[in-house]
C-alpha cells in the first residue's frame, strides 16, 4: 500500500470513529404522572436502547400530583413534558410558549364508568354521576352538549370507586385502562363508555415542548418521537422490558394492573388507533385538533383573542410514520 493511500485510510478511519464517539443528544421527558403502563413505549424505548439507536440519551422522569409538568418545561428544567391537549390550549391562552409536537394516545382514555345493565351512555341523563372538578372544563361540558347531562346530577368525585361500588345508582369517571380493573377486582363488572369512540375529540398524552426548543433542536425532537413511536410498537408487542423499569421507578405497580392496563390499551387501540395505521403512531392532525377547538369554542370555553394556532404543529411528527 502506498504512504498515501496509508494515509488516506488513516484519516477516514479517524472521521469515522470520531463520528462514532460523538455524544449523544441528551432530553429530558416527563411523564403525567407515577410510571404505568400507559407510559410503556416510553420505557421500552429506554430499555430496548431504541433511544441510544437514534442517538439519544433519554432521561424518564415521573409526574405526580405535585408536579406541574408545563411549569417545569416553561422555566427550562425540562426538554418535553407530556400533557393533555386541553392542558396546552389553557398554556397558549396565558401565554405560555409551548406547543404540542405528537401525540400518544390517539383516543383519549376518558370514560364514564357504569354498572351492569346500561346499555347507552344516554341511558344515564338524570342520574347520578361522580365527576372531578377539573372534569368541568374538559368532558362534562361535551356530555351536557351531546347528551343533555345537567349539572344536578354531577356528585363529588374522590378519585375512589368506593362510593360507586357502594351506590348502584351511580356512575362515574374514570380512565378505560385503570378504575374499571379495581372494579372488577371488587366483583363488579362495569359498562364502560370509552368518550372518544362516542366522539370526545382530544388528544391525550401529547408531547408538548417550548417554542425555543422546535426551532433550536428540531432534528432531535423528529428522533425523539421517531423513536418513542418504535419504543410503543415494541411495547405493545411485549411489554415485559419496559414494564420492568416502571416497576422500578414505580414499585408500587403491580404486575396484574400493568397487564390490564396493557391488554386495555389494545383492545380499544388507544395508541394504534385513528389516524395512526395510514400516517403512524403519535401523529395528529388539523382536523383533530380543529374539532377540539371547535368544541371548546361552542362550549364557551376559549378566550377570545387567543392565536390556538400555537397550540401544536405537524412540522415533527409529519414525516415519523411508524406504522402499527
Amino acid at each position: 500500500m502506498s504512504c498515501f493511500r496509508r494515509l488516506l485510510v488513516a484519516a477516514l478511519t479517524l472521521v469515522t470513529a470520531s463520528v462514532g464517539a460523538q455524544a449523544p443528544d441528551r432530553i429530558t421527558f416527563a411523564t403525567d404522572w407515577l410510571a404505568q403502563a400507559e407510559h410503556g413505549g416510553f420505557y421500552q424505548a429506554v430499555a430496548e436502547g431504541i433511544y441510544k439507536k437514534h442517538g439519544l440519551d433519554v432521561t424518564l422522569k415521573m409526574g405526580g400530583p405535585q408536579v406541574n409538568g408545563l411549569q417545569l418545561l416553561a422555566a427550562g428544567q425540562l426538554d418535553v413534558v407530556m400533557g393533555d391537549a386541553l392542558q396546552v390550549v389553557s398554556a397558549i391562552e396565558q401565554n405560555v410558549p409551548v406547543t404540542a409536537i405528537a401525540a400518544t394516545f390517539q383516543k383519549n382514555p376518558t370514560a364514564i364508568i357504569a354498572h351492569p345493565g346500561i346499555a347507552k351512555l344516554e341511558d344515564l341523563k338524570g342520574q347520578p354521576i361522580a365527576i372531578g372538578a377539573a372534569s368541568n372544563t374538559t368532558f362534562w361540558p361535551w356530555l351536557k352538549q351531546r347528551y343533555g347531562f345537567t349539572d344536578s346530577q354531577k356528585r363529588p368525585y374522590g378519585f375512589s370507586v368506593q362510593p360507586f361500588l357502594a351506590d348502584k345508582t351511580l356512575s362515574q369517571q374514570g380512565f378505560a385502562t385503570s378504575e374499571p380493573f379495581s372494579i372488577e377486582k371488587a366483583g363488579v363488572t362495569p359498562v364502560v363508555f370509552l368518550l372518544a369512540d362516542l366522539g370526545y375529540p382530544p388528544y391525550s398524552e401529547a408531547l408538548v415542548v417550548t417554542r425555543d426548543t422546535l426551532s433550536k433542536r428540531a432534528d432531535v425532537l423528529q428522533r425523539f418521537v421517531r423513536a418513542s413511536a418504535e419504543g410503543w410498537k415494541s411495547y405493545l408487542a411485549n411489554p415485559a422490558p419496559g414494564n420492568a423499569l416502571i416497576k422500578r421507578d414505580n414499585p408500587q405497580m403491580s404486575d396484574e394492573l400493568l397487564a390490564y392496563s396493557h391488554r386495555k390499551m389494545k383492545e380499544y387501540a388507544l395508541v394504534t388507533g385513528g389516524d395512526s395505521a395510514q400516517q403512524g403512531m403519535l401523529t395528529m392532525t388539523d382536523a383533530r385538533w380543529k374539532q377540539t377547538l371547535d368544541f371548546l369554542r361552542s362550549a364557551g370555553l376559549t378566550k377570545a383573542g387567543t392565536d390556538y394556532a400555537n397550540a401544536y404543529t405537524l412540522s415533527i411528527v409529519r414525516d415519523v410514520k411508524v406504522l402499527p
